[in-house]
């Protein structure tokens, strides 16, 4: 077993710094298979139980040390320290897995947009605050996958079609163990998980609102007649259209916040609409001209939340999730998804659902389906006990109502 005494350097460079005879001193130096002998380990143990001062003894000490770091820092000291000093020199003694990380302990899988690795570092950042070996340096890397919808950007998402444009790729490298977790935006995930994966935990929900963005306007009612509005979602295009007819949407607006916000700079569109939980957790809420109300807009599903993701067997990595889960957030998702899972939504369908709880601690749930072309909307609501069976119950029976009233080839106009 490899050790590193990071403890006894402290204390040893301390003393050292005590004494101006260390600025004198050379420095010697010994090959790293340079085994030390049993009067190294008797010396320090003795050094470490008695504090010698290192005036005293401070050659003979800078010698022994710089053998022992050397030796314990090779392969040479796979041999065992020898017992009757380990328990003495443990109090610096930690293991090299831990020290000196040379393989990633935990690899987080996310896509490589500016919000994604955001998303990303906060789960790092969350691991790394609720559990001390990942607060080492190298025990956590972030690992970037490019997806399906992040490599065709000249399309719709609703021409590409299928499900899991922004999660396919990540699912499958954590299906073969090239990262251990996989960190996503929630309203991304389909309503099933791919076969030996679990999706165990939500952070706290950000704000689900969308944000009104213009440099001429300063609202959506402000905008003249014929105004053209830029979004990629089928479901902010059809509330926008229901709601001012005399708009135009550009529906082929694709890119990460940033590359939108630069086509609006450049005049491509009027205005645009984008998650200010994104742009909250980019730090870049200084763009936004106004916040949509949940009435004037409703959130698509699971707007706001991200979701991790890992093996069904690795237990160690659902221990760690459990730990990062925020349960209120976990059964709104739940909630909203079971509503999307029922109406049977992808990209191609107009589809929002926002559950929240009230003032006094119910489940208040909000439903819409729409037309593509926003001539048609459709809204429900729902109220219940905030827990996980009433709010998937809640969820499904305002998508099985949805599904009745609209009624065959409602999405197809």
């Amino acid at each position: 077993m490899i050790y590193v005494l990071s403890f006894t350097e402290n204390v040893l460079i301390q003393s050292f710094l005590s004494c101006f005879q260390l600025l004198l001193l050379p420095s010697p130096s010994f090959p790293s298979n340079s085994q030390p002998s049993d009067e190294d380990f008797s010396f320090f143990s003795f050094y470490i139980s008695r504090r010698l001062r290192p005036q005293r003894r401070l050659s003979q000490l800078l010698s022994r040390w710089l053998r022992l770091r050397s030796w314990l820092t090779s392969s040479a000291s796979q041999a065992s320290i020898p017992s009757r000093f380990e328990e003495k020199l443990g109090l610096g003694v930690i293991k090299a897995s831990v020290a000196k990380t040379e393989v990633a302990v935990l690899r987080i899988g996310t896509r490589g947009s500016p919000l994604a690795l955001a998303q990303a570092h906060e789960t790092r950042d969350k691991l790394m605050a609720s559990h001390p070996e990942l607060a080492e340096e190298g025990a956590i890397e972030i690992v970037v996958i490019k997806t399906t919808g992040d490599k065709i950007l000249s399309q719709p998402l609703a021409d590409i079609g299928g499900k899991g444009l922004f999660t396919k790729e990540i699912d499958e490298a954590l299906i073969n163990g090239d990262i251990d977790i996989a960190v996503h935006s929630m309203k991304d995930v389909p309503t099933y998980l791919p076969d030996k994966t679990i999706l165990p935990c939500n952070l706290p929900r950000e704000d689900v609102r969308d944000a009104f963005i213009s440099l001429s306007a300063s609202s959506l009612a402000e905008l003249p007649a014929g105004s053209v509005i830029g979004t990629a979602s089928l479901r902010r295009k059809s509330q926008l259209l229901n709601r001012y007819p005399s708009l135009k949407v550009e529906d082929n607006f694709r890119g990460n916040v940033q590359t939108r916000l630069r086509k609006l700079s450049d005049g491509v569109v009027k205005a645009t609409l984008l998650a200010l939980a994104g742009l909250r957790r980019l730090s870049m809420t200084e763009n936004v001209t106004s916040v949509l109300s949940i009435d004037e807009m409703l959130p698509a599903v699971a707007q706001g939340a991200i979701g991790i993701a890992c093996r069904t067997n690795d237990e160690k990595m659902a221990n760690y999730l459990a730990s990062l889960n925020h349960e209120e957030t976990r059964l709104a998702v739940s909630c909203e998804r079971a509503f999307l899972e029922t109406l049977d939504g992808s990209c191609r369908t107009p589809i929002a659902g926002y559950a929240s709880k009230d003032e006094d601690g119910n489940c208040i749930f909000k439903g819409l389906v729409a037309s593509p072309d926003g001539t048609r909307v459709l809204e429900t609501s729902r109220k219940g006990a905030y827990s996980y069976e009433d709010m998937i119950m809640m969820g499904k029976d305002a998508g099985k109502e949805l599904l009745s009233r609209a009624g065959p080839g409602f999405f197809d106009v």
